[in-house]
């Protein structure tokens, strides 16, 4: 069945990991008779995560869709992940959504994963509702939680549904309607309202000034000390909602199926429709701004903002159409490659429960099957319109681990299984390192890097492990130096001579450059390319421990030649004589790479990062003020010492820190960590040497 745009309800559900996000779409759809049975993510049943990996995690993983239909309007519910590792999810399903659901534990209070959706709503424009879950639950207090929601976000929480213990047991009273409800095995029943006392006669009172803010007619009846309708009541919170000025604030336990009709019914009235929400601004192929509103008649232009790579399933592209009507005849082309997109079949999905769809309204979501071209981020329109939404901005990937395939021969295996995975998770980075000769894998954290091991096996039957990736140094030289190369080889009939005499020195002007300066035709001028080459091929590998040598001048000073004997051959053996006997004798040094630093943090936990940054041995640039209160901290920092600086980061600020770590350039390693490092590089030569 199709819905009209206003009718349509595209709802993220987001927040902390473990806040209850799973349950309570799993209590929605039940509570909308659109499952038939009630899951539990401790059972591994729920609809949003039917992936065997989050079954057996108890976790999300990834975005989910899982659409609700109550009271003559569609609900799309969006389930998100709340782990900062599997954050993908949340700034997929952002740009899907006209609203955030935010859900907050009674138990934990209000953490960091709600204070991001919070602010990922704000920063997109998104309409607000927060659910206090898991009422029911030992130590939760519904009061606490509110207090610190206003104490974090303002004036702008705005009480709708409300627990009240009595001696009858718990009732959740709704203030706009001022009736309370008891719950017995998921039935509401209709109580007398519970005698209030103060802190509930703030709360109604809290609801009131909220309501007034949102019109001055409202404004004027409530200074008069008027009471307001529940009409007024709720049509002022609605207009709050749209314009960003109230959130609503609900409670209940959703495993209970407690206070979640009424979490249904809010979002009937008070969250905006896909035709109030949904229009957006895109760019024409000239860059030109261009509105979209949200209108059937309009011209097609729908949004992917998920991809699915399965190789059982094959490729989905999760689509939000924001105007026209998406059908499986549609001509549509693809705005980032200009070309038009062969349309697969169009289906609604609900977890992983797929139904064919004739076709999909605007302002709704779902998705077409085995698109080719199409990637996520990706604009499909009608070729008589061709505009581009805003690409969407993901996080980027920060830790950084090497692969080992347990089974020889699946190297091969891996690039193609990883693309696949990368074409539907972009917080995933893959690079082979030709230097180190090791795949190396990057991503959000352990336990992503750790989800992307165990769909390398289940997937694609390739088993892996994960170490430290090795440390990519160069070598140079401190001062000058000068040798002679002398290749001479007599085998009968025409021998090989090459007789050079180089210079070698420091230098800034590139990593290696060659000049001459022969006197007197010593060595012939056609053999010059041919010592260059030998120079080039032999500073692939220093001295010290057979890193490549960079920051090297080598001028060819002297030399002799036999008119017979001589090849191009025998100069370029001169040379890497020349270049073996030169280094040793010239300084040697390692250099390490050193990468620059910007971590952005809580300002009450810029001392500890500092201190960590000079004990990993980096250099504190500078710091200055970022959003929300944070401080950016610059420094340069030795590569060699960031690898875990992701999981340290994360402990020390809860998830609220972040940071990009770029390699700069190359410095001395000091001479003390040198010993180390060559020990370790003749241990890799080694394992080649015996692989080969």
């Amino acid at each position: 069945m199709n819905y009209a745009n206003d009718h349509i309800r595209n709802v993220l559900i987001a927040g902390h990991g473990g806040a209850g996000k799973t349950s309570l779409a799993e209590a929605l759809l039940f509570t909308a008779k659109s499952t038939d049975r009630l899951g539990r993510v401790e059972d591994g049943n729920t609809v949003c995560d039917y992936d065997p990996e989050e079954a057996k995690r108890r976790a999300s993983l990834s975005l989910a869709v899982a659409p609700v239909e109550y009271d003559g309007v569609k609900i799309n519910l969006i389930d998100t992940p709340g782990l900062f590792d599997f954050e993908l999810g949340l700034h997929e399903g952002i740009r899907a959504a006209e609203s955030v659901l935010i859900t907050v534990s009674g138990r934990s209070g209000l953490t960091v994963g709600a204070q991001k959706a919070y602010k990922l709503a704000l920063k997109h424009g998104k309409s607000r509702m927060i659910y206090i879950s898991k009422i029911d639950a030992e130590h939760a207090d519904f009061y606490k939680v509110f207090e610190e929601l206003k104490a974090e976000f303002g004036p702008s929480i705005c009480p709708v549904v409300v627990p009240i213990e009595q001696a009858g047991g718990r009732v959740f009273v709704n203030l706009i309607e001022s009736k309370a409800y008891s719950y017995v095995n998921g039935t509401a029943r209709e109580v007398p309202m519970p005698k209030y006392g103060h802190r509930e006669d703030g709360l109604i009172e809290a609801m009131r000034e909220a309501v007034a803010e949102t019109d001055d007619a409202l404004m004027e009846k409530f200074f008069e000390g008027e009471p307001f309708t529940q009409e007024e009541l709720t049509e002022g919170v609605r207009v709050g909602v749209k314009t960003g000025a109230i959130t609503p604030v609900l409670c209940g336990c959703s495993t209970a199926l407690a206070g979640t009709d009424m979490v249904l019914r809010y979002i009937k009235k008070l969250l905006p429709s896909a035709a109030r929400g949904a229009g957006c601004v895109a760019a024409d192929r000239d860059g030109n701004e261009v509105e979209i509103a949200c209108e059937a008649k309009d011209p097609l232009c729908a949004y992917v903002f998920k991809t699915v790579a399965d190789p059982f399933v094959g490729k989905m592209s999760y689509v939000k159409v924001v105007s026209g009507t998406l059908k499986a005849d549609s001509p549509v082309v693809n705005s980032r490659t200009g070309e038009p997109e062969r349309m697969g079949k169009l289906v609604f999905v609900k977890g992983k429960k797929q139904t064919d769809a004739a076709e999909i309204g605007a302002g709704d979501i779902g998705a077409i099957t085995k698109l080719p071209a199409a990637q996520t981020g990706d604009t499909l329109c009608a070729p008589g319109r061709v505009v581009s939404l805003p690409r969407p901005e993901f996080p980027r990937p920060t830790l950084s681990m090497a692969i080992k395939v347990k089974q020889k021969g699946d190297e091969s295996k891996i690039s193609g299984a990883l693309q696949r995975l990368m074409e539907e998770d972009p917080t995933l980075g893959y690079a082979v390192n030709t230097e180190t000769v090791q795949q190396v894998i990057s991503g959000l954290g352990e336990q992503h890097l750790d989800v992307v091991c165990a769909k390398l096996k289940s997937k694609f039957g390739v088993e892996v492990s994960l170490t430290e990736p090795r440390i990519a140094y160069r070598e140079s030289i401190r001062k000058k130096c000068k040798a002679q190369g002398r290749h001479k080889k007599q085998t009968g009939g025409h021998g090989q001579f090459g007789d050079v005499w180089i210079e070698f020195e420091p230098t800034d002007e590139g990593e290696f450059v060659f000049a001459e300066n022969v006197f007197g035709g010593s060595v012939p001028k056609n053999y010059f390319p041919a010592v260059e080459k030998g120079l080039q091929e032999a500073v692939r590998h220093g001295v010290l421990a057979g890193y490549p040598v960079v920051g090297l001048k080598a001028t060819l000073l002297d030399g002799s030649y036999h008119p017979v004997d001589s090849s191009e051959m025998a100069f370029k053996m001169a040379a890497k004589l020349a270049y073996k006997a030169a280094l040793p004798e010239a300084g040697p040094v390692l250099l390490e790479p050193i990468g620059n630093l910007m971590a952005t943090v809580p300002g009450d936990v810029l001392g500890d990062i500092m201190g960590e940054v000079t004990k990993r041995r980096g250099r504190v640039l500078g710091m200055h003020p970022a959003e929300d209160g944070q401080q950016t901290l610059e420094a340069d920092v030795p590569v060699s010492e960031m690898h875990d600086f992701t999981t340290y980061l994360r402990q020390l600020t809860q998830g609220r820190g972040s940071f990009v770590f770029e390699f700069t350039r190359y410095e001395p390693l000091p001479s003390n960590l040198e010993p180390k490092v060559i020990e370790e590089a003749k241990k890799f030569i080694d394992m080649k040497d015996d692989e080969e």
